[in-house]
């Protein structure tokens, strides 16, 4: 434990952290790009030190991703977009500090709660999450479909046609079963990038951000005025622990919902920052108020998505099997590092994968805490954004819109999605239809989709075990309260 405070591990893992507050912050590139890249750097330290750099990035670029998403309505990686709805609407009425702050704590209490489940319960989690066959996976997912009507501001109805298009969307490309493209004009084409499909993260910045560029425009609002956000003198720390008193129950619940999620293969923070914002919403006392500002909206998914990082560690550490991108990235490191995960490396009678555990749950638990400064100079150095006129504002969120959709495939052609998303998403906002909606249909559709075929592929056709076993008849019961029991839910 105390080799992990000596300069050569402590200043790699402090710079690393910076390293993933720039990187979440600058939208496009997600943490799977930020820890990518600090593995290379990591390998020519010692294990601790490579260890450190690359958990380090891990969790500060899952939390930078919100000041983007407050100040700009630019998600800063996937798992920021649902603290979008209400840190950005909080923004603009003057309190975006007050977010951010909040989005800071939640996050390190969320990563607290998540890394205590890894080292308390890892073994049974992962257990139960082995038993989550194809079929369950598609319940899981056509669960927070159903929350499509919740996540949205006004019209139910308008949320769901917003989800199907988002469904629709992730059609576009190879099927992905067979393998084949799904579209007769696809084919006629020749186009690889469109047999490709639509990446998220340029679909994510135009809808969020071209959009905002473009609703401003329409606003015709002096373009030497400030920016839509103040910076607000509201937020002291103080108020900002009170707000998270005021809804502990809240963090804790949706950081053991994120760590659940985030252990199954597969899920990601993503999910689990729109599983807990909706069922926030849906047992919230004022459900009507979210997507305007609610501090319940920004708590819950700022909460889970740091736990899910933690749980995404659960069916890794213990099976080898990698819960979300960032983690399968990390066990190729371990295992460059002579560390085996799997079973064995709970062997207690063994000293040395004693020491390695240890060391590995150590370093992310520390990591919560250095997220606290780290997280903070953060918000500080991009305070500044704030103070520019609304032209400048308007013109770095299009360079780093454009720069961001680039740099993920360093394809022009996700550039030109980016601009016809977000022209389609200034459409959609101008006809009061929720954009969220249809981001969660965008990720969630192809996971359906795929679980579905081939659970009936592995059944031979049998629909039967969709509806019998017991952890499909328990999302049954979930979906069904949530749709049709909500002052139930409520109580």
């Amino acid at each position: 434990m105390e080799q992990l405070f000596e300069p050569n591990v402590l200043i790699p893992w402090l710079l690393a952290m910076v390293f993933g507050v720039f990187v979440g912050a600058t939208p496009g590139l997600t943490a799977t790009m930020a820890v990518a890249l600090i593995v290379p750097l990591s390998f020519h330290m010692e294990p601790n030190a490579g260890l450190a750099m690359i958990i380090g990035v891990s969790f500060t670029a899952i939390f930078a991703g919100d000041i983007p998403a407050t100040y700009l309505r630019i998600p800063g990686t996937p798992a920021s977009a649902a603290a979008t709805l209400d840190g950005h609407e909080m923004a603009k009425q003057g309190r975006g500090q007050l977010a951010l702050q909040l989005d800071l704590f939640c996050s390190f209490l969320g990563g607290v709660i998540g890394v205590g489940m890894l080292i308390l319960v890892a073994p049974q989690l992962a257990e139960v999450a082995l038993l989550f066959s194809d079929f369950e996976y598609f319940w899981l997912g056509v669960l927070g479909l159903s929350m499509s009507a919740f996540v949205s501001k006004g019209s139910a109805v308008k949320g769901f046609i917003a989800a199907a298009l988002g469904i629709l969307i992730g059609t576009v490309g190879m099927d992905v079963v067979t393998g084949v493209p799904r579209y007769p004009v696809l084919e006629s084409t020749g186009s690889v990038e469109l047999m490709r499909g639509f990446d998220f993260i340029p679909v994510m910045i135009g809808l969020f951000g071209i959009a905002e560029v473009l609703r401003n425009i329409r606003d015709d609002i002096a373009w030497s005025d400030s920016s839509t956000v103040t910076a607000d003198s509201s937020g002291s720390v103080s108020e900002t622990w009170l707000a998270v008193w005021r809804n502990k129950f809240l963090v804790v619940r949706s950081a053991l919902v994120g760590t659940f999620i985030g252990a199954l293969p597969g899920a990601g923070a993503d999910i689990a920052a729109w599983g807990s914002y909706g069922l926030a919403q849906r047992t919230s006392s004022d459900p009507d108020s979210f997507g305007t500002g609610n501090e319940e909206g920004v708590v819950a998914p700022t909460s889970a998505n740091n736990a899910a990082v933690a749980g995404a560690w659960i069916p890794a550490l213990v099976f080898g099997v990698p819960g979300d991108a960032v983690t399968a990235i990390v066990l190729g490191a371990m295992l460059m590092y002579d560390i085996t995960p799997g079973p064995q490396l709970f062997d207690s009678t063994n000293a040395e994968n004693r020491e390695q555990l240890t060391n590995i749950f150590a370093i992310a638990l520390v990591t919560q805490f250095f997220l606290l400064p780290a997280g903070y100079l953060g918000l500080r150095a991009f305070g500044w954004l704030l103070k520019l006129p609304r032209r400048f504002i308007l013109t770095s969120v299009v360079v780093f819109s454009v720069v961001g959709a680039y740099a993920l495939n360093n394809s022009m052609f996700d550039v030109y999605v980016m601009l016809a998303f977000g022209l389609v998403g200034f459409l959609l906002e101008s006809k009061k239809v929720p954009l969220a909606p249809l981001i969660l249909g965008l990720i969630l559709g192809d996971l359906v989709e795929r679980k579905l075929r081939t659970g009936l592929i592995s059944s031979g056709g049998d629909i039967t075990p969709m509806f019998t076993r017991p952890i499909c008849l328990f999302m049954i019961a979930m979906l069904v309260a949530m749709l049709f029991a909500g002052p139930i839910m409520k109580k």
